[in-house]
């Protein structure tokens, strides 16, 4: 009996869920907005199907991220901002939620800057007709203007400007970042300062997760071709992963502190 005992196989051990990813997008009046972030997130869902995949806005959609964090409980989670850079979002708004909130959450950094953005640029920008073969003379004259949503926090502007740098080694053209609020210059600033240097093809990176009035209105003032936004574009799913992965690891090296004696 004992002997047979042992031939039987010990009770399988169920692994536990990975902590939720929260997708915190900032939300917007715009339909395709809502609907471009949910078939993103449907994309990030196809990548990791064991990851349970949350989605809360900072504000104008629902569901509010107050919301999403209620319904997960005490369980753990970590919030990846569907945003470009850091500003007041960033810093305040998502950390104060989330400290709100009886979830356990760790805050993963904005997606931006970071090269798998490039990468998203880059296909939008040949999907519009930028060429994916230049000669030199065409080089010389050509320039992109990434244009931004802004902010008046001067960590966003100096992440766009990083992302812009990036691109512009990537394609070897000029890239001015450009703003439709908050901080400047406006895109038509940037388009007259590539134009006074002898730039006459122009085209406008749109650098906005998805449509929404902002991301018209800098289309609407492209000289030349328009790229659509970053929106489902596969480095957009990667690159949430990756600051979730990211957030995980750090929480999981982070040195506990030391009580006082």
């Amino acid at each position: 009996m004992p002997s047979q005992l042992s031939l039987v196989p010990p009770p399988a051990t169920r692994r536990p869920a990975p902590p939720a990813l929260v997708v915190v997008a900032h939300g917007s009046r715009d339909p395709r907005a809502l609907s471009t972030v949910r078939a993103l997130l449907d994309r990030v869902r196809a990548r990791r199907p064991d990851l349970p995949v949350r989605l809360g806005h900072i504000e104008l959609n629902a569901p509010l991220l107050p919301d999403t964090l209620a319904a997960l409980g005490d369980t753990e989670a970590v919030l990846v901002p569907l945003l470009l850079s850091r500003g007041y979002h960033v810093k305040q708004d998502i950390p104060e939620m989330a400290a709100a909130s009886p979830a356990r959450t760790h805050v993963a950094a904005p997606l931006g800057p970071h090269p798998l953005l490039v990468d998203a640029l880059q296909a939008r920008l040949t999907e519009a007709g930028w060429p994916t073969h230049m000669d030199e003379a065409t080089r010389r004259t050509s320039a992109v203007v990434l244009s931004a949503a802004g902010s008046r926090d001067p960590d966003a502007k100096t992440d766009t400007g990083r992302t812009a740098h990036l691109l512009a080694a990537r394609l070897g053209v000029p890239v001015i970042p450009a703003y439709a609020s908050a901080a400047t210059p406006t895109v038509d600033t940037a388009v007259r300062t590539l134009l006074a240097r002898g730039r006459h093809h122009i085209a406008l990176a749109s650098y906005f997760t998805a449509p929404g009035r902002f991301a018209t209105e800098c289309a609407q003032a492209a000289p030349w071709i328009a790229a659509a936004p970053l929106g489902t574009h596969p480095s957009m799913a990667h690159l949430l992963l990756h600051r979730y992965d990211e957030a995980l690891t750090a929480a999981s090296t982070a040195v506990p502190e030391l009580a006082s004696a």
